[in-house]
Order: C-alpha cells, then sequence, then structure tokens
C-alpha cells in the first residue's frame, strides 16, 4: 500500500483537509477559517492525526491549496486551487468536462480536456453577487440560514427577479420586495436564479461542454442545483461532499510523487 499523504484547501472562508491512501479518501474534515488560516489548517491536521491513530511521521507528504496555501508552515509543497479542483473533480467523475466551484467568496469554471487536464478556466473573485456570500447575506435579511435556503426555495410560487449585480444593491432589493410582502421562499429562489445566471454568464467565456460537476459549499445547497440545472439547460452532478474537491487533488498529486 501507498503511504498516506495530505491535501489541504485553505479557503477564504472554509479550510478543507483530506488524507489519502491508494487514491481513496480515509479521512476528511473542514472547519471555518477564520482570522488565522494557519492555525486552523494545524489544528485540523492534529485533530485528523488523533482521531486516526496516527503521528506527522505518518504522513507521507502534505501539499496546499486555495487563499492561505501559502502560509501553511507545513506544507511540503504548493498547487494552485484550479489545478486541484480538476485533480479531484475527475477522480470522482472521469467523464467530468467542465467544473462549476462556487465557493464563500469566488467562483470558478474549469473546462477539461483528455486525462482531467485543464485546458482552459474562468474565475470570479472580485464580487460576491455570485457566490455564497450573497446567499450569507440573503439569510441573515431573511432571518433564517444558509443550510434551510434549498428547502424554502422549493416551496416558491412566484417568480421574482432579482436584477441588481452588486451585493449590495442586491440587500436592497430583498428589503423591498419584503416591503411589498413577497414571501420569504419566493425571494429566496429569486436569488438562486441571479446567481445560476452569474454563474451562466460567467462559463460563457468557455466553450463549456457536458458532463457537468458542481462542487463548493454552494454546491450543497439543493435549490441551487435545480436553478443551475435549469439556467445551464444541463444535467449536473454533485459530488457527496462538494467541499472536498480541492484538497483531494491537492491529497492525489502528492499521492503521485510517493
Amino acid at each position: 500500500m501507498k503511504p498516506i499523504t495530505c491535501g489541504i484547501d485553505s479557503g477564504s472562508r472554509t479550510t478543507k483537509l483530506v488524507f489519502v491512501q491508494d487514491a481513496s479518501v480515509i479521512y476528511r474534515s473542514h472547519d471555518v477559517t477564520g482570522i488565522n488560516p494557519a492555525n486552523t489548517a494545524e489544528k485540523l491536521l492534529l485533530d485528523g492525526l488523533t482521531k486516526n491513530g496516527l503521528s506527522r511521521d505518518d504522513l507521507a507528504l502534505i501539499y496546499s491549496t486555495g487563499y492561505g496555501r501559502n502560509i501553511l508552515p507545513f506544507s511540503q509543497k504548493v498547487i494552485s486551487e484550479i489545478s486541484c479542483h480538476a485533480r479531484g473533480v475527475y477522480h470522482l467523475f472521469p467523464s467530468c468536462r467542465t467544473v462549476i466551484d462556487i465557493g464563500g467568496q469566488d467562483s470558478k469554471a474549469i473546462l477539461l480536456g483528455p486525462g482531467g487536464h485543464v485546458q482552459d478556466f474562468v474565475m470570479n473573485d472580485r464580487c460576491a453577487a455570485g457566490t455564497g456570500r450573497f446567499l450569507e447575506v440573503a439569510a441573515h435579511i431573511l432571518e433564517t440560514t444558509v443550510d434551510t435556503l434549498g428547502y424554502l426555495a422549493a416551496t416558491s410560487q412566484l417568480n421574482l427577479e432579482i436584477n441588481s449585480t452588486c451585493v449590495v444593491f442586491a440587500e436592497s432589493e430583498i428589503i423591498g420586495l419584503i416591503a411589498k410582502e413577497h414571501k420569504p421562499a419566493d425571494i429566496i429562489a429569486s436569488i438562486h436564479r441571479a446567481i445560476a445566471k452569474r454563474t451562466r454568464n460567467m462559463i460563457a467565456q468557455l466553450h463549456w461542454t457536458a458532463p457537468i460537476v458542481f462542487t463548493g459549499g454552494v454546491a450543497k445547497n439543493s435549490g441551487m442545483q435545480a436553478v443551475l440545472s435549469d439556467v445551464l439547460q444541463s444535467e449536473i452532478s454533485v459530488p457527496p461532499d462538494s467541499l472536498i474537491t480541492g484538497a483531494l487533488g491537492a491529497a492525489l498529486f502528492a499521492q503521485d510523487a510517493v
């Protein structure tokens, strides 16, 4: 058997950790990144070792990716998040040709070629309107939680529109819809459609094709899954744990080196 390797995706909102052995995930975990990404990653690593009865010496290599990848002192190699997400998704879905990843602070689309190699990609990391941050703002205004948004949107019966392309202005639109006594379910569904349309506009820059795999924290939202599939007019697949594909890719790259 190959030695165990570790991949850490130090994201702007969430840090993810994966242990891999012989190309299989043997442990996964995640936590809020907080104000000290290195400390968060270190805690996840130590927790993972303890829960699996391992020591640091039992890990052959530790590779990192994500926003905080360069500030993890125990990482032995840094890999770009585009490469890691592509590798992780291709491992889970070998037929995938387009990856859509929507996280807390950014969104990205990756076009995969033969063997899962990155052919092209596009990324939005300057505007929160197409990311999980938009959903967090909406959930706060509507006095609910992000976890309930998908279930609430499923009960929507009225097609509203959020036209603003900026979270700040969209927040005003949401408050205006509340003032007009529109139901939270209808408002949430409109927010999902707004994010899906921004995603469609983003990936239009690529010559994308199906099959599509949807990853990131936002991919856990069943309402977003449904509306993104509808807007793109294509079926989409979601990994069982959509958060870990970047960390998985990092750990697999480490497996290649042992």
